[in-house]
């Protein structure tokens, strides 16, 4: 009995951990949400849905659970040691920076571009002879671009206009690169660059990078917003279980 009341508890921690980022919904949250829910139940009826698992067909049915579940944290650990190990990778020759552009609020940063900036204006101010592109386009919920409005706050805290440019067509992390490579294949550079995102969001940008013909990679990942943590690393091991293997 005792057992069962932490287990709950445990659980119910974890739902409160995808519940936190609501009302914003995307398959991390809803898949975490509803996990959650359903481990939650089990953990309460346990004795009644053992006995209705005693049956030839209940047995089935959990030894095929038991494997789904034991794939699946197979894949979500192995997902989440790449993605730690993407966070800061090294690059000590880089052609330019690559900032990828996420939600702009009327014509402001959202919270997670502006960390991204941050970071961004940080390493430019260390190295300050490499270039920078802002890759994102405009959404339909968005004033401006987000190219326009990630140039506009780098140059009111003090990067020079000279240094940026802007890619403002891409709607995704395959097009924000390529379309960046492109931009440095037409200023006759290599590819060889630092990729600023989330640090969860590293790992398939990398994949992404080297499958658009990259020819050096470094990270410098900004911070996420910690009550959006769980939401959008799980979303991540969808997004990468769909680069992958299904394309």
């Amino acid at each position: 009995m005792v057992i069962k009341y932490f287990a709950a508890a445990a659980e119910l921690i974890l739902l409160a951990m995808f519940l936190v980022s609501m009302p914003h919904l995307n398959i991390g949250n809803i898949s975490g949400i509803l996990i959650c829910s359903l481990l939650l139940f089990v953990t309460l009826r346990f004795e009644k849905i053992k006995k209705l698992c005693s049956t030839g067909g209940g047995k089935a049915a959990v030894i095929a659970v038991l494997l789904l579940c034991t794939v699946s944290l197979v894949f979500a650990g192995f997902c989440s040691v790449k993605m730690i190990a993407a966070m800061n990778r090294d690059n000590d020759s880089p052609s330019a920076v690559v900032v990828l552009g996420c939600q702009v609020i009327g014509e402001r940063p959202s919270k997670m571009l502006r960390f991204r900036l941050d970071k961004a204006i940080g390493y430019l101010n260390s190295h300050p002879d490499i270039p920078v592109i802002v890759s994102g386009g405009k959404g339909d919920d968005e004033g401006i671009s987000e190219a326009q409005c990630m140039r506009n706050y780098l140059v009111e805290n003090g990067i020079s206009d000279d240094r940026i440019t802007m890619e403002d067509k891409s709607s995704s992390t395959e097009e924000n690169l390529e379309n960046s490579f492109a931009i440095l294949d037409e200023m006759k550079l290599p590819r060889s660059i630092v990729l600023i995102t989330d640090g969860y969001h590293q790992y398939r940008a990398q994949l992404i990078a080297e499958k658009k013909g990259a020819d050096k990679i470094g990270a410098e990942s900004a911070s996420t917003e910690l009550r959006f943590i769980p939401t959008y690393w799980v979303r991540e091991w969808f997004a990468l279980f769909q680069q992958l293997f299904l394309k």
